[in-house]
């Protein structure tokens, strides 16, 4: 092994691949995706504005 072929060989480039058309079933597929993720994100803001449900964990008496 000669000095100049020790180390990491860069991978070959792939081409780039080229868009695809969307068809009627892909739109409606990224469409329904957005209205889910749009009511997601509704609810986590409710969610963020009331206090959280289980909070305290371990009770401590009054007694010391």
């Amino acid at each position: 092994m000669s000095g100049r072929e020790g180390g990491k060989k860069k991978p070959l480039r792939q081409p780039k691949k080229q868009a695809k058309e969307m068809g009627e079933e892909d739109k409606a597929f990224k469409q329904k995706q957005k209205e889910e993720q749009k009511k997601l994100e509704e609810l986590k803001a409710k969610a963020a504005g009331k206090d959280p449900l289980a909070t305290g964990g371990i009770k401590k008496s009054g007694k010391k």
